[in-house]
Parts: structure tokens; C-alpha cells; sequence
């Protein structure tokens, strides 16, 4: 267990940084857990670190001691509209990378317009729990391939789930899929949260973009979220990825927030 030196917490009494595991380190005042540190590695390599404390102080020690422990790069996200955070990851050398827009996602095909779509000819769409789980991996494995010799993997929304052992699809209940003449082309994954689900995913194989396939993919989950009763969901885009901007907000879909990408290299 690693210990830093004792500095003084908001109450005057000093507190202590711990790691307590590999990717997690907790402050400590008056034995009392005041805050923690995480560290995670996303699939595409990338190490992101975040910290949780609501006292300023404690913060400040919790992200020096993740800046100074961890190998560079490292990644973190903040609010944009929460300066305090982002100046205590700059006071550690991190600066903004990319932003990335949250949008709020009406699932009304009379709000959306996606009503009348039907799907490219030859399409059809297989909703979330249909797909067979070897072909959706391999779809998945494409895409990714795909991403990762052009735009790259920062241009993907930054929440990506980390994944033991490079399972990159461990729920295919999960997923949607557009196949084209026997071949899965698109995906689009739905997280589960409650009230509200999130777009985690939305993706389409180069040679079959800008066919309609990610809007016929949109039009069958969201219809699907409405008829169960579900208002509205959540997506986070690139503010760099202009197309997929546009497809959520021709659709209806809200900007709610800003999430800024920082690095320290």
C-alpha cells in the first residue's frame, strides 16, 4: 500500500492518500474516508482517471497524486459548466483535448420524423436482443478496425465501458443491427439506464454509410422506446463529428450539456 504525506484537510486535521488497490486510491482524515481516486484503461488503450470529493483540497491532493503515479498520457472528464473542476485538473497539467456535446433524444416519431422512414432497400433491422452474437462481434471488430485507421478512436464518445480480456461485446442483448443482403452492417447499443436509456453506440460500416442505414437504425429503437412508454433518450457526440450532429439534430434532439475531454501528456 502506497502512502503520500499528510497535508491539511478542511477541518485543519491532516489527510492522507492511500492506494488501496492497483487503479484506486482513497484520502483519508480521522480515519474517515473523505475521498477516492479511480483509474480505469479503456479498450483503445487510453488511461482515464477521476476523482470524487467535495472538498476542494482533498480534490487537489486526490488529482496530484493520480497525476504523479499513473504514466502519461492520462484522460479525464469535466463538466463544462463546472470551472472549479476544471481548473484543479489544469492546476495538474491536464488541458481541454475535445468536447463532447450531450444531447437529449425525443423517441415521438411525430417529434422526430422518423415516422414515415423506411429502411434502405435491402435493409432490414434486427432490434436489441435479436442479433446473433458471433456476427455482431464481427461487426464489432470491423467497425473498430475501421475507426482505428481513420478518424481514430477520440473521435468516439468518451464513455466507452472497459472490457476484461478485449471482449468488446460482452451483452449482445444489448444491440440493434441493420443487415443488408445476410450481411450485419450497422449496430447501435442501447444502455439500460433507468428513466432515461443511453445511445452508447451508434455505428455503420464505411462502404454502406450515408445510405440511411443509422437513421433506419434510430427509427426502429426509438420507435421501440415509445411505445414502451419512454419519452426521450440520451446520446453523447464528438463536438468534431459533424455527421453524427447532424443526424441527432434533424431528428428533434436537444443539446443539454458539454462534457470537456482533458489530457496531461
Amino acid at each position: 500500500m502506497n502512502t503520500t504525506h499528510p497535508s491539511p484537510g478542511p477541518t485543519g486535521h491532516p489527510v492522507t492518500v492511500l492506494q488501496v488497490d492497483e487503479h484506486q486510491w482513497h484520502a483519508v482524515q480521522d480515519d474517515r474516508v473523505v475521498g477516492r481516486g479511480d483509474a480505469w484503461r479503456r479498450p483503445d488503450g487510453r488511461t482515464f482517471v477521476s476523482v470524487d470529493a467535495w472538498d476542494g483540497p482533498v480534490f487537489d491532493r486526490l488529482a496530484e497524486t493520480l497525476a504523479d503515479r499513473l504514466p502519461t498520457p492520462l484522460y479525464t472528464l469535466a463538466d463544462q459548466d463546472d470551472p472549479d473542476s476544471q481548473a484543479a485538473w489544469q492546476r495538474v497539467g491536464f488541458t481541454t483535448h475535445r468536447r463532447e456535446w450531450q444531447y437529449t433524444v425525443p423517441t415521438d416519431p411525430d417529434v422526430t420524423g422518423l415516422d414515415a422512414l423506411r429502411p434502405p432497400p435491402g435493409v432490414t433491422v434486427l432490434p436489441a436482443g435479436r442479433a446473433a452474437a458471433d456476427p455482431l462481434r464481427a461487426l464489432d471488430r470491423a467497425i473498430r478496425a475501421e475507426v482505428g485507421s481513420t478518424v481514430g478512436w477520440q473521435s468516439m464518445p468518451a464513455e466507452v465501458i472497459p472490457l476484461p480480456g478485449g471482449v468488446t461485446v460482452p451483452d449482445p442483448s444489448k444491440y440493434a443491427v441493420a443487415v443488408q443482403d445476410g450481411r450485419y452492417v450497422g449496430m447501435l447499443r442501447l444502455a439500460p439506464v433507468p428513466r432515461q436509456p443511453r445511445i452508447g453506440l451508434l455505428a455503420v460500416l464505411a462502404d454502406r454509410q450515408r445510405q440511411g442505414v443509422a437513421r433506419a437504425l434510430l427509427a426502429d429503437t426509438l420507435g421501440t422506446l415509445h411505445r414502451a412508454g419512454v419519452a426521450a433518450a440520451t446520446a453523447e457526440v464528438s463536438e468534431a463529428n459533424q455527421a453524427a450532429r447532424q443526424l441527432f439534430e434533424r431528428i428533434g434532439a436537444r443539446l443539454t450539456s458539454t462534457n470537456l475531454e482533458l489530457v496531461r501528456r
